[in-house]
């Protein structure tokens, strides 16, 4: 049993693209941040807090939707290597790992993460429990390293779960998908969790705790901000606004700035103003239903073989679209 870590980022990359986005966007005359900027020791523990949350339904659905049904689809599967895209902490592969019913351990497991450390401790954790053989991560940003992906070992299994596919706008999460694609060969698979469109109640309420929690998870990307690049925000006296945009299909999260004041981001030599009540847009999260998730798949050259949901949340298992149909759609 082993642990490696190819690592495709370091500080010193993450701390410039922060800078160049956070250029491009409190600079923008609508101003907006990456939601991938929540995700310092603090944010993921915030966020660890969420999951846990009575409103925030979406871990809990996910979790059972696996227990049902993963032990089916692995059972045809019998997948020698589990890749995961933002893998994060080891609670979901854990489930997938229960649901192979002793049928050994996976060989390989593949979590592509941009947090080596998260990564190195939940892999000597998973070694350790004996529900692999190996782990190789990839320490790098899903959106731009899984090229970096080593050559599989066998039967492969591609999951992105979480509903993170629904962080990107409808551009970025086909681009994914296409990656996706290109790490499937003819007999591996990909398992997809997404959160599905649903009552508005039920979606602000997630995104609005009563205990205030995901409020502060939205204020940490400008504790972030403030650490990482000698702001001065003033993080505490921003509000957190959620709203369900019923065209697009998406929560947004926005912060709202108190009043009239400046901020100075020192090591960008940036000065940003804002108005009472100016908003910075900090996050979407698009919700799906089964035809757009089959649709969305299908544009990727992956055709939807099984479709399992809670009417809450759904889990989608995809493989390779035949090599003609996929090349009629590129063209």
């Amino acid at each position: 049993m082993s642990y490696r870590a190819d690592v495709h980022v370091d500080d010193e990359a993450l701390r410039a693209e922060l800078a160049a986005d956070v250029r491009r966007g409190l600079g923008a005359r609508e101003k907006w941040l990456p939601p991938k900027y929540f995700y310092d020791a603090a944010g993921s523990a915030l966020f660890e807090r969420i999951t846990r949350l009575p409103e925030y339904y979406l871990t809990r659905a996910e979790q059972a939707l696996l227990a049902a049904h993963a032990p089916a689809m692995l059972g045809e599967l019998r997948p020698e290597e589990i890749v995961e895209l933002g893998a994060g902490a080891p609670s979901k592969v854990r489930c997938l790992l229960a649901a192979q019913n002793g049928a050994g351990p996976v060989a390989r497991y593949v979590p592509v993460d941009v947090d080596g450390a998260m990564l190195a401790a939940a892999g000597h954790a998973l070694l350790a429990e004996g529900g692999v053989g190996e782990v190789h991560a990839v320490v790098g940003d899903f959106e731009r390293h899984l090229d970096r992906v080593p050559p599989a070992a066998g039967r492969r299994l591609v999951a992105f779960l979480g509903s993170t596919l629904g962080n990107l706008d409808a551009p970025a999460r086909h681009t994914l998908l296409l990656d996706v694609r290109r790490l499937l060969g003819p007999d591996d698979r990909f398992l997809l969790g997404v959160d599905l469109v649903k009552s508005p109640r039920v979606l602000h309420a997630a995104y609005d705790d009563a205990a205030g929690v995901t409020a502060e998870f939205n204020r940490n990307i400008l504790r972030v901000i403030n650490h990482r690049l000698d702001a001065d925000f003033a993080a505490d006296a921003f509000g957190h606004y959620a709203r369900w945009d019923a065209e697009e299909a998406r929560v947004e999260m926005h912060l709202v700035a108190p009043v009239d004041h400046t901020v100075r981001v020192r090591e960008l030599d940036m000065t940003v103003p804002f108005e009472a009540g100016e908003t910075i847009w900090t996050e979407s999260s698009y919700k799906f239903t089964r035809a757009s998730v089959e649709a969305m798949l299908g544009a990727a050259g992956l055709r939807l073989l099984r479709w399992d949901t809670d009417d809450a949340f759904g889990l989608a298992l995809a493989a390779p679209a035949r090599l003609a149909a996929a090349q009629s759609r590129a063209a």
